[in-house]
């Protein structure tokens, strides 16, 4: 155990510190200061060292409990942390090195523990595919056809990446394990054999069709059912749809992630729907039917009553977007826009100006209230002259 620098100073994080920021922290640390991206460096290798010793403790509960109220005195004598890679933390700490470095944390104070070869079939990529869709295409479910480039097994060599399917030959490199390993200091550390790519065999005369990849590339098209009620961000997955799996391995999936347009009347809240109206001043005023227009291409009336104002919300119940898994469906909420006319003749100006001159208070009681509203805080507000 090191008697170096605190081990959240190490990794560049507070004490209130949770297990995610202190998992990315050292994700970024060990990027930066691997020994691949620092060759011969004693400086980056000492400092790879700290923040592994680091994480192995703040990582592990337990350990980080002891170490916030003992310190590294915890961990000394065989106190209750165990000691640097002890075994309650070590299995995570190796699951993050191979996420990071694709394999390559054989053991932490040479404790045990190998990979073997990965010279079987390996699953192929997944792959995602956008489509956009239109608001009522949403709303109805649609069928679209689509062309994915994917790979997929060779056939001149069947998917074995050697010329007339000739039989693979064991690796010279890595003597057929898919892995070459070097010590690192207190570290050994487990590398995927160049020369292979981890496959532990080797092939002689590469497939001048897939030059010894074992896949190509090809276009696939596909005719996908898009169900009624999908959201915007909405993702599909298509089993074995993605690519072909290395030496015959099994396909990856597709997912497709389906993007909503916006809509030139409506917006959407889940399975709601919401739209502006504009209604005319005289409708508005002295009350009607209005048509609106609905999502499955339909109409629906709305009752007005005389004297609606700016901001009129009028409920259409079962109106809205259909229901992902279900068959109701939402609603559509309609806000009433009264329009002030515009572009008038000099009849419809005369006649406006003598509706005003017969108009009372009682017709406009909010302009009413504003204005007598407005008096109050004048006179409140106004200080008596001073003598």
């Amino acid at each position: 155990m090191s008697a170096g620098r605190d081990y959240y100073e190490v990794l560049g994080v507070a004490r209130d510190a949770d297990a995610a920021t202190i998992k990315s922290s050292f994700r970024k640390l060990a990027m930066k200061l691997h020994p691949d991206q620092n060759p011969g460096c004693k400086v980056s290798e000492d400092k790879f060292k700290e923040i592994g010793e680091a994480y192995s403790v703040l990582s592990d509960p337990e350990k980080r409990a002891a170490y916030d109220r003992y310190g590294k005195a915890a961990f000394q004598g065989g106190g209750p942390g165990g000691g640097f890679g002890g075994a309650a933390g070590a299995g995570d700490f190796s699951d993050l090195f191979n996420e990071i470095f694709g394999g390559g944390f054989e053991e932490m104070f040479s404790r045990g523990g190998r990979a073997g070869p990965r010279n079987g079939p390996q699953r192929g990529n997944d792959l995602r595919y956008d489509v956009e869709i239109t608001l009522e295409q949403a709303f109805r479910g649609s069928e679209r056809e689509i062309v994915v480039p994917r790979a997929q097994a060779c056939e001149p060599c069947g998917g074995t990446g050697s010329e007339g399917k000739a039989p693979l030959e064991t690796c010279a490199t890595c003597q057929g394990a898919g892995q070459v390993r070097a010590s690192q200091g207190m570290f050994r550390i487990v590398r995927t054999c160049p020369a292979c790519h981890g496959r532990g065999q080797s092939i002689k005369t590469p497939c001048k069709s897939c030059g010894g990849r074992g896949l190509t590339q090809k276009e696939r098209t596909l005719s996908v059912k898009i169900p009624a009620g999908v959201e915007d961000g909405t993702r599909i997955r298509l089993a074995g749809e993605g690519d072909g799996g290395i030496r015959n391995g099994p396909p990856g999936d597709l997912y497709l992630f389906l993007s909503v347009k916006p809509h030139a009347l409506f917006e959407r809240d889940g399975a709601d729907l919401y739209c502006r109206a504009p209604a005319p001043m005289c409708k508005a005023a002295l009350g009607g039917e209005m048509e609106i227009p609905t999502i499955d291409g339909d109409r629906a009336k709305v009752t007005i009553p005389a004297g609606a104002q700016t901001g009129r919300r009028f409920r259409l119940k079962g109106k809205g977007m259909t229901h992902l898994r279900g068959k109701d469906r939402g609603d559509l909420h309609v806000e009433l826009l009264v329009e002030t006319p515009v572009n008038l003749t000099a009849k419809q100006k005369k006649l406006l100006e003598e509706f005003s001159k017969d108009c009372t208070e009682e017709a406009h009681p909010q302009s009413k209230g504003f204005f007598d509203s407005m008096k109050h805080f004048f006179e409140a507000n106004t200080e008596p002259p001073t003598r």
